[in-house]
């Protein structure tokens, strides 16, 4: 049964991490490139970093591919209630949903000081990318203008320079996320075991770029610019280097999900307060309205999935401790009897011998 839980667990998560929150690194990558070039060229350049990334992980974790996210949560044995987790994060993928993978996924595993420590990180992290993202556009939106692409002429340059950027954005949101896959796992991996990973992942990538990121990417192409070549490559580099810097920070996990949607929260309200006319600020507030209702929809089914787990653990647990202490009970207690039973003849064989030399002498 631990063995059919893994597998179940690690297949649920991992469609869900690849479906869900892929398309904060490779959206706008997909969203630029899918008319110049075809859907398996795509995949075959994404799939190349992940194994590169997977393959050093795993080498220099010492057969550990979560890239010490894992240090705070110390591997469990999957249990059915664990499956549950990952599961319901496919139904809400399925309804384009930005869900928290490591809030639901994570969060099953952990303690509850673990999930209060990444939701303070996570939330932490969506207000600084906001920030950072208003700031660095509203100086963006003063130089270049973002509701334009560029010309012909400098496209070969920022076509390249966003590929490069991509792979290095790929790169670091993987030692993040693959965590949420790798909590399933036992933490030393056999050889032949990354390989199955690999073949796994590298499936799961077809199939989005196949479907062009599914629909969590209609977030991507809600926003503004984010098809142009020049635009894209600003965000994945604003989204790479603050990822990079929550890395280290510290080895918490947190939700990247909160962060991508921050960072184009910021960059949606600096295009429309220092680039377009006064008053558009209404039409784009619904849309980073309607981003952050689906995020906090998500908190509050992952605290509720694992408040429930947490819960069920808890009691099963207590109940087995008082059922450990009942037995404890009744086995000191049988103890006691029979070393009464014992002693009592003792006593009266040493009464006995004690008296006989009296009686001698009468």
């Amino acid at each position: 049964m631990l063995a059919l839980f893994t597998t179940i667990g690690f297949i649920l998560a991992g469609y869900s991490v690849i479906a869900n929150d892929s398309v904060q690194t490779l959206g706008t990558w997909i969203a630029s490139n899918r008319e110049r070039f075809k859907w398996w060229q795509l995949w075959i350049a994404a799939s190349g970093v992940l194994i590169v990334t997977l393959v050093y992980g795993w080498y220099t974790g010492d057969g550990d591919i979560s890239f010490g996210r894992l240090s705070k949560i110390p591997y469990i044995e999957p249990q059915w209630y664990h499956a549950m987790a990952p599961l319901a994060l496919v139904v809400l993928t399925r309804k384009g949903i930005p869900v928290s993978t490591s809030f639901l996924v994570l969060s099953a595993f952990a303690s509850t000081f673990v999930l209060e420590k990444m939701l303070i990180k996570s939330m932490l992290g969506y207000g600084l990318a906001a920030l950072v993202a208003y700031v660095l556009w509203l100086v963006v939106a003063r130089l270049v203008n973002e509701k334009e692409d560029i010309s012909d002429k400098y496209k070969p340059f920022w076509r390249t320079f966003q590929w490069f950027s991509t792979g290095f954005l790929w790169y670091t949101w993987l030692s993040h996320d693959v965590a949420n896959i790798a909590v399933f796992l036992p933490r030393q991996l056999e050889s032949w075991q990354l390989i199955l990973i690999i073949v796994f992942f590298v499936a799961g990538l077809a199939n989005i770029f196949y479907s062009k990121g599914g629909k969590i990417q209609q977030i991507v192409l809600d926003k503004q610019s984010t098809k142009y070549v020049r635009s894209a490559t600003l965000i994945d580099l604003a989204y790479a280097f603050l990822l990079l810097y929550f890395k280290q920070l510290n080895e918490i996990p947190m939700s990247t999900t909160w962060v991508f949607v921050g960072l184009l929260c910021g960059r949606e309200l600096a295009l429309n307060t220092g680039l377009t006319k006064k008053g558009n600020i209404k039409m784009i507030f619904p849309i980073v309205a309607k981003d952050f209702l689906k995020l906090v929809v998500g908190l509050m089914v992952s605290v509720a999935i694992v408040l429930g787990i947490h819960y069920g653990t808890d009691q099963k647990e207590l109940n087995q401790a008082a059922s450990d202490k009942l037995e404890l009970t009744k086995s000191n207690n049988s103890k006691i009897l029979d070393h009464k039973s014992k002693v009592a003849p003792q006593d009266s064989i040493q009464y006995n011998s004690i008296e006989s030399p009296d009686t001698i002498q009468e």
